[in-house]
């Protein structure tokens, strides 16, 4: 059976070598044995999926990406190229849409994560009035929330963009949506979506509050006295491969209590995953804060990858 290659992004300063920050998991991938092939993020963000990955050898066979996120379209886009070339994406298109936005992954995992609504945009206006009033409605009307969008949120635009601290105020949900919009601009993603706040508990033993999504996919809560406690639990073929700290908080120990996480993971039916869970603060168990797309989610500093990246070869 082919042994899969892994694709990183290419150093956009100096192509023939992986950008830096991918560059320790490919170091570490040649020292299992594993081969490596460098794609042009950059030609990908921009269309060019064919000039992105003409660096893959034909005719390669199976084929993960650990990289850089990209828009569902713009994957769909480069597993079309990589096919064309006679590789064998093992993360389609579609089942990477539905690891990487909250639409496709929230019907599975609805009552283990925040109660969610969302608006479709097809640009990048804001939804009117009417709209928020009716999704406000369905998430029950009042009590604070979190705005994102399918895949992001503005967390260091805290009360400017991400909390709405009563869903009642409409004009108040109207303003951060707004702003959030605005700062998003092209790279909103997908929609606008309202996310039931929760209180987590903090490293520091205070309360902390996530909006289900809290690294680089989403908003999280920061503080002075730490952040949420937060685990990341890689998955691969609805089995957890790596069990680690949020990428925010690579120190923290976590042990996150994984009851009834299996059966969702493999309903999903998304081969390489994550889910970051979060410890409720009242004491009554963890959440599933957020779902990813194993190839596009970080991976905490410091952290052992061999086993992680030996399970990927070995798929």
């Amino acid at each position: 059976m082919p042994v899969p290659s892994i694709l990183f992004p290419a150093d956009p300063l100096n192509p023939r070598r992986p950008d830096p920050h991918f560059a320790w998991e490919a170091r570490i991938l040649r020292e299992l044995g594993g081969e490596h092939h460098l794609v042009d993020h950059d030609a990908l963000l921009a269309g060019q999926a064919e000039e992105a990955v003409r660096r893959v050898p034909r005719g390669i066979g199976p084929l993960w990406y650990r990289g850089w996120m990209l828009p569902s379209a713009r994957y769909a886009e480069f597993t079309a190229a990589l096919t064309a070339r006679g590789g064998n994406p093992l993360t389609s298109a579609p089942g990477y849409a539905a690891a990487h936005e909250l639409p496709g992954w929230y019907s599975v995992f609805e009552g283990a994560t925040p109660s969610s609504v969302w608006i479709p945009s097809g640009g990048s206006a804001a939804p009117g009035p009417e709209e928020l009033a009716a999704a406000v409605a369905r998430l029950g009307g009042s009590g604070p929330a979190i705005v994102k969008d399918y895949v992001k949120s503005r967390k260091h635009e805290w009360l400017e963009a991400c909390y709405v601290p009563e869903l009642a105020d409409l004009a108040a949900v109207g303003r951060v949506v707004g702003r959030f919009v605005e700062l998003q601009g092209e790279f909103l993603a997908g929609g606008v979506v309202l996310r039931r706040y929760e209180e987590f508990e903090r490293s520091a033993g205070e309360a902390g509050c996530t909006d289900g999504a809290p690294d680089s996919t989403g908003g999280g809560s920061d503080g002075a006295d730490g952040r949420a406690v937060e685990a990341r639990v890689w998955w691969l073929d609805g089995r957890p491969i790596m069990v680690g700290p949020h990428p925010d908080d690579p120190r923290q120990q976590v042990e996150p209590d994984l009851t009834g996480v299996p059966a969702l993971v493999r309903r999903l039916g998304c081969r390489f995953v994550t889910t970051d869970l979060a410890s409720r603060a009242d004491g009554s168990g963890w959440r599933v804060v957020e779902v990813g797309d194993g190839q596009v989610s970080d991976l905490p500093r410091g952290i052992d990858a061999a086993g992680l990246l030996t399970s990927l070869i070995t798929a």
